[in-house]
């Protein structure tokens, strides 16, 4: 079973790696591990060594402490489902839909923008 703290730092890799725009093959080169490695350390299925941890910040430019940040949050919000995740910038989809959404014209993103508005308060 997987501890919410491996989650948790498993999410920060994953939305690191991805700001930067490398790949999970990129990073296990400059680790000196398996990218089925990464994959496991991002999804939590694997605890990263603190040793490998410390490789991982370095690969990925941020501090170790970089990867507990917002842990407290997150664990709060794990006992309340309704709440916005904590985590949504590390959420690929919610990134991909932030990304399609500054794609549109400004104009149709105004509406786009008030409709979603007026759906959320519907629901």
């Amino acid at each position: 079973m997987t501890h919410p703290v491996d989650v948790h730092v498993g999410k920060r890799v994953r939305h690191r790696r991805w700001l930067i725009g490398m790949t999970q093959q990129q990073l296990a080169e400059q680790v000196g591990i398996k990218f089925q490695q990464i994959q496991k350390y991002e999804t939590g299925a694997n605890r990263v060594s603190a040793s490998r941890l410390w490789d991982i910040a370095d690969a990925l430019d941020v501090p170790v402490s970089f990867f507990f940040e917002g842990l407290e949050e997150a664990e709060r919000a794990e006992g309340d489902k309704s709440m916005v995740p904590t985590d949504l910038m590390g959420d690929k989809e919610a990134l991909d839909l932030v990304r399609s959404y500054y794609a549109i014209p400004e104009n149709q993103r105004r509406r786009l923008f008030e409709l979603a508005r007026v759906l959320s308060d519907v629901a």
